[in-house]
């Protein structure tokens, strides 16, 4: 069991070392940066099921870091939460299929309500429908599942949090987030102490 253990392990490194890299990163951020800091809006972020759980873990690091974000559901953005999105935001959506009728639905939607609102996805199929309705599409690489039936979302949820990981830290970077910059947003627990003591 042990063996079998440390492969899932192995396999779930692996798939993190084969993301793919490119200049779509660049472009994210760059359109991050400018939506948020530039022009005062934030990034709302939005999955359905296990992508909307990361989506909802990265809305939050992203704010307390920061670059303001909410996460939205988007079965509940049909039914009137799509109301948060203002002019200067700007959507990260996740999908690992690409597939996912909600948040294809959701970024139809948000086109509606603000045409040239721009549109950040997060997917292991760069041919869907979403990657290509996308201004930029950051891949995952599609790794297997470790799963042992192969289905349930385990290596794909790895890479995307990792993926989320990144855009956070160079954003956090690219504005020069200090410590005494984090204390102020996050003022409990040992994680406030620990930011005080350092700014």
């Amino acid at each position: 069991m042990l063996n079998e253990i440390k492969n899932i392990f192995s396999q779930e490194a692996q798939a993190i070392q084969n993301i793919p890299l490119n200049d779509a990163y660049i472009r994210a951020l760059d359109a991050i940066y400018q939506s948020v800091h530039k022009d005062g809006g934030k990034v709302v972020v939005s999955g359905m099921g296990k992508a909307g759980q990361i989506a909802m873990s990265i809305a939050t690091t992203l704010s307390s870091t920061g670059t303001p974000a909410v996460w939205l559901h988007p079965a509940d953005a049909q039914h009137g939460d799509l109301g948060i999105l203002c002019k200067n935001d700007i959507l990260l959506l996740i999908s690992n299929s690409g597939k996912t009728c909600e948040i294809i639905e959701l970024l139809l939607l948000a086109k509606e309500l603000w045409q040239n609102i721009p549109v950040i996805v997060i997917t292991g199929n760069p041919d869907s429908e979403l990657a290509q309705r996308a201004d930029v599409s950051l891949y995952t690489g599609n790794p297997a599942e470790v799963c042992a039936l192969g289905l349930s979302p385990t290596t794909s949820s790895t890479v995307i949090s990792v993926i989320g990981d990144a855009l956070v830290v160079q954003m956090m970077k690219r504005i020069g987030f200090s410590s005494e910059d984090y204390a102020k947003r996050h003022h409990g627990g040992y994680l406030g102490q620990k930011s005080r003591r350092k700014s």
